[in-house]
């Protein structure tokens, strides 16, 4: 990772430096932009040389960033990502530089939702501090929350591993961000998609279709180069197509108050939201197992 962060510094550092320069007088936002960029690149805290960077803070993790260090951010966690797919602090940073249109379009239209409105007012998290697992673990095969315990348990996945938004310049589209990633999860129960490269894919394509964001658009586009090609062959000819198909026909997902659904049945929420069952089982499922007495 050292390697990667060098060369994508000197990268920038010779190609914006020029820009930087010319159009802010100086060196200063050149250095502001690297120094970021290399915090973000090695995980380490950003400190800003002044004060004044931090006036502006929308929310408590806020980074306020200029269009300049966007752009550098958005380049250099894409390069990254594309590098590690599995640098979800990368994918995290380039969807906050990248989508602020699409946020604006999903956070419209959580507003005309009547559940989606209230979500945006009550702003409720997924957070393993939040999630009463005693109480979901005694709900009944088929329950939405019962199916998306299972999923995190037998894939070792915790909601609190979603990273908290930094770059976005709107505290109520900062919401809209997080809900996005403390959804994805419950995506995958909902869509019955494993954790694998060919059911990320599937679920990056469903997400790009609802949601528009960039990054779900570029996962979509460049993860299918990372299957086998009997995988792709399933990809192209049953899953993409079904879920695009699905992705642009469903309800919003994040108009979804989840946290309030965990006793429904999840196929009842499923054909609530409009989407239909996969045309190929990639993982077992338990749902059908629930009875509805």
């Amino acid at each position: 990772m050292r390697g990667l962060s060098g060369a994508l510094l000197s990268f920038f550092k010779t190609s914006c430096g020029y820009y930087c320069r010319r159009s802010y007088g100086g060196f200063e936002l050149q250095e502001q932009s690297l120094s970021l960029l290399h915090s973000v690149l090695t995980g380490q805290q950003y400190t800003s040389s002044g004060s004044k960077q931090y006036d502006g803070r929308l929310y408590p993790n806020h980074i306020p960033t200029s269009s300049v260090q966007k752009a550098v951010l958005a380049l250099g966690s894409g390069v990254a990502a594309l590098k590690n797919p599995y640098r979800h602090d990368m994918v995290a940073v380039l969807g906050e530089t990248t989508g602020h249109q699409a946020l604006i379009k999903l956070r419209n239209r959580m507003r005309i939702d009547p559940e989606g409105y209230t979500i945006l007012k009550e702003r409720p998290r997924i957070r393993l501090s939040t999630l009463d697992l005693t109480q979901m673990s005694a709900l009944p095969d088929g329950t939405l929350g019962r199916e998306y315990l299972r999923f995190l348990e037998e894939n070792r996945v915790t909601p609190d591993s979603r990273a908290d938004v930094k770059f976005v310049d709107d505290e109520e589209l900062a919401y809209v961000m997080q809900r996005y990633r403390e959804v994805h999860d419950l995506l995958h129960t909902l869509l019955s998609m494993p954790t694998n490269m060919l059911g990320e894919v599937v679920v990056k394509l469903f997400e790009a279709a609802q949601t528009g964001l960039p990054m779900c658009v570029l996962g979509a586009t460049l993860g299918p180069l990372r299957l086998s090609v009997s995988r792709l062959q399933l990809l192209v000819q049953s899953l993409g197509p079904w879920a695009l198909r699905n992705g642009g026909r469903a309800r919003c997902i994040l108009s979804i108050f989840y946290e309030q659904r965990w006793e429904q049945n999840l196929d009842e929420l499923i054909q609530d939201l409009n989407i239909e069952p996969p045309p190929v089982n990639l993982i077992p499922s338990n749902k059908n197992t629930s009875s509805n007495s």
